[in-house]
């Protein structure tokens, strides 16, 4: 399988040579056409600025980062803005992503717009992303404070399908809802991947959610790579005490196997210690 994604010895360092911090220290990664790849850790990891490399908001220091075989490692704006109809983002926080002054079909058209299609057809084609979201139709005319968190969510996941992309960045996007809201929206991506044939790279803290969606897991610790393969062979069989650590982290109903899981992770928090530097 050819990668639509190909991230190679990757490095980001924020400041100055001297007293600044490098988050990246050379990780790599690949991404096939359709699939998902979950990039997770905690917070600090290094997760969110994968993703904002990819999407050029933050400059590498080193490494490359391929898209379809081109290099986009330091892609002009003038080439962003091209390979804004190849890659688009959503982002965590279904409340302040969107302009709370624009009604929801002008959000949806916008880029549409700017890439030259008529509104007729843009008007089309929001009717077309509120029924793939399960929007009403009607919903083009409101505002996005007249929705819930987990209806803007769906608004963010039709603004970012509105180009047509091929990779989708999804950044902690369902964090900032309720478990029952998260699974209808996971599952909402999933349903459009399997008809568009979109790849995501999915970055989340939480493992679980991680296995919900993704084919293949990344676990980063302190700005490495530590563990990778099938998500399932990595949440089944983690090899790294940092994975290990993450899956002891979700809590469990009965309350000695959650204290005794406490005490496994606070030896495994232990173990990392003195190999890890500075977060």
């Amino acid at each position: 399988m050819s990668a639509l994604l190909a991230v190679d010895q990757l490095r980001v360092r924020f400041g100055t040579r001297r007293r600044g911090t490098e988050v990246l220290h050379g990780v790599g990664f690949e991404i096939a056409e359709a699939e998902t790849l979950g990039l997770v850790g905690e917070s600090g990891s290094g997760k969110t600025t994968i993703g904002r490399a990819v999407l050029g908001l933050v400059k590498a220091s080193g490494g490359s980062i391929r898209f379809d075989g081109r290099d986009i490692t330091s892609a002009s704006r003038r080439d962003r803005r091209e390979l804004a109809k190849e890659i688009q983002v959503v982002f965590q926080d279904p409340y302040s992503s969107l302009n709370p002054a624009m009604a929801i079909g002008d959000i949806l058209s916008e880029p549409l717009l700017l890439q030259g299609v008529s509104r007729r057809d843009a008007r089309a084609r929001v009717r077309t992303l509120l029924d793939q979201v399960g929007l009403p139709v009607d919903a083009a005319d409101r505002r996005p404070q007249e929705f819930s968190g987990g209806q803007r969510q769906r608004i963010a996941i039709a603004r970012a399908l509105a180009p047509e992309p091929r990779l989708i960045v999804c950044d902690e996007p369902v964090s900032a809802l309720d478990l029952t809201t998260q699974a209808r929206v996971l599952d909402l991506f999933r349903e459009i991947q399997q008809r568009t044939k979109v790849a995501y790279l999915f970055i989340s803290h939480d493992l679980a959610v991680v296995r919900h969606i993704s084919d293949r897991a990344c676990v980063l610790y302190r700005g490495d790579i530590v563990e990778t393969g099938p998500v399932g062979q990595v949440i089944s069989h983690p090899e790294h005490a940092y994975t290990q650590r993450l899956i002891l982290a979700s809590p469990v109903a009965d309350p000695d196997r959650q204290a005794e899981r406490r005490r496994q992770r606070r030896q495994l928090l232990d173990s990392l210690e003195p190999s890890g530097a500075s977060a």
